[in-house]
């Protein structure tokens, strides 16, 4: 099973979304700077904000792009507000 989740900083009040089939080790991962190139290397107080599970990789990965398409902070606060529209976009898929 795959994941999708949104992580926040409150040091740089900002969100990352990703996909991963360990949720809890990838956070770890994002505030060890593990990925030495990724966005999250400029915070190590990232939080977990929202985890919706996935049956499989390919929606993880459809839903990660569809959000980071978006690129709105408003529509990943509107996400986490209501999980929902995760759903209902995989429906419309």
């Amino acid at each position: 099973m795959h994941s999708l989740y949104i992580i926040h900083s409150a040091t740089l009040d900002s969100y990352y979304v990703g996909e991963s089939p360990d949720v809890q080790r990838r956070l770890k991962q994002h505030n060890e700077y593990y990925f030495k190139s990724n966005f999250t290397k400029g915070a190590t107080d990232w939080q977990i904000s929202m985890k919706y599970d996935c049956a499989n990789r390919a929606e993880a990965l459809f839903l990660e792009k569809f959000i980071k398409k978006m690129k709105s902070r408003v529509f990943i606060e509107k996400v986490l507000d209501n999980p929902k529209i995760l759903s209902d976009i995989l429906k419309r898929k």
